[in-house]
């Protein structure tokens, strides 16, 4: 538990979730298939079928680990998650934090940063910076961000990592 590790001095949260997995891997599913404006009926299909295995997940008990996987996993996978909230669980801790999120990123979006945000609101020591022109990599892209870009090599934007070595320096 981060509350128990005394030698820590801050955290840097970069493209942080702050929602069910479940749900994230639901609404990416949705924002990829409707990329090129249209749903298909093969694409509906599989939306359907992610539909379910949320609601799986949604109701998984220890009695279903038998049951057999759920989005690939087993479901004490799926347990092990539930309920945890990093951002809730972030405000009951007493380090400096800096938050980084690409406004381009589509898996991990600016909703959750906006969670960050509120959960955060009453905390001191806490930076926030987000960057229009990156994705969930933190690299530049323009236009809609699209699961392509994570196939051509490329680098962190430059400005993350002077923030962050920047942020460090002052902790």
């Amino acid at each position: 538990r981060a509350d128990e590790n005394h030698q820590i001095a801050g955290y840097v949260i970069i493209a942080g979730n702050t929602r069910p997995l479940e749900d994230l891997i639901a609404e990416q599913t949705r924002y990829i298939f409707g990329l090129d404006g249209h749903i298909s009926a093969s694409d509906q299909e599989v939306l359907e079928q992610v539909d379910q295995q949320v609601r799986r997940v949604k109701t998984l008990s220890r009695e279903d680990e038998p049951a057999g996987k759920v989005f690939g996993t087993s479901p004490s996978y799926w347990l092990d998650l539930d309920g945890y909230r990093p951002h809730q669980e972030a405000a009951t801790l007493d380090f400096p934090m800096l938050i980084l999120q690409g406004e381009r990123d589509y898996q991990v979006t600016m909703e959750d940063f906006a969670n960050w945000k509120a959960a955060l609101a009453a905390r001191e020591q806490i930076r926030f910076k987000s960057y229009p022109a990156l994705n969930h990599l933190m690299m530049r892209g323009s236009g809609r961000s699209q699961p392509s870009e994570y196939e051509k090599p490329g680098h962190v934007a430059a400005e993350v990592i002077e923030e962050i070595a920047h942020w460090v320096r002052e902790h």
